[in-house]
């Protein structure tokens, strides 16, 4: 079966009071379908470099007790995002309602918050022996790009992203309870071995991955694409 179709694949977007679709295409080849460029990867990612070398097994041991002082400071962080929900979050929303505006500085302050707490969780399930850095990120590649809010955000959709990502909370739980489950057998797997398995390390990695992109989408405002239901790039 030759030739190609052009599918409509739009995502989720209200306008004025209806969904509508976002153009996609796709090409019918001869044994099967494949997606085509005209599909993007998606904006949100996450990546942290595999250790690919015998790890600390005395920090690993100890882990909870040494993130002690920077899980204090997480928290204090932590009641900032709480208030960023606030003071950022609903002034943002209503922002982009009004104005169609988002200010750059209220983004990078977030990001920087978000970026910060990646690391702690990062540390926290044994992915890096590195403590972790308020600043320093080389280790964490997190691409959130700033979105253009006239041309890349719809002004109505702020205010039911939360409850159009139910069901990637949903997901998230059940992901969660595995993740821990994996970086538990990670943990005596280092302190036997000195090794992070690699593919523990790649589904904890793709739950962080997958909880970023939620968390960017519902909360953070930073695309309108809906996040994909994967833990991969």
């Amino acid at each position: 079966m030759g030739g190609q179709i052009i599918l409509e694949m739009r995502f989720l977007c209200y306008n004025c009071g209806r969904f509508a679709l976002r153009a996609g295409t796709a090409r019918v080849l001869s044994g099967g379908l494949s997606v085509t460029e005209a599909v993007k990867a998606y904006p949100i990612d996450l990546s942290v470099d595999y250790p690919d070398k015998n790890m600390n097994r005395i920090t690993t041991f100890f882990r909870l007790l040494i993130a002690i002082p920077i899980f204090i400071v997480f928290i204090f962080i932590s009641g900032g995002m709480v208030l960023a929900g606030g003071f950022v979050f609903i002034p943002t929303v209503l922002m982009l309602l009004f104005l169609q505006k988002y200010p750059k500085w209220w983004f990078d302050w977030y990001l920087a918050l978000t970026k910060f707490s990646t690391r702690v969780w990062a540390y926290l399930a044994l992915l890096r022996d590195e403590y972790p850095s308020t600043d320093d990120e080389r280790l964490y590649h997190i691409e959130i790009p700033y979105p253009k809010a006239e041309e890349e955000l719809h002004r109505w959709l702020p205010l039911i992203k939360w409850l159009l990502a139910i069901p990637h909370y949903v997901a998230l739980f059940s992901l969660g309870i595995v993740a821990l489950a994996m970086v538990v057998i990670a943990w005596f797997s280092i302190l036997f071995t000195g090794r992070y398995p690699k593919s523990m390390f790649n589904f904890v990695e793709g739950v962080l991955r997958w909880d970023l992109r939620v968390m960017a989408y519902a909360f953070l405002l930073a695309t309108d694409r809906y996040p994909p239901f994967r833990l991969s790039t």
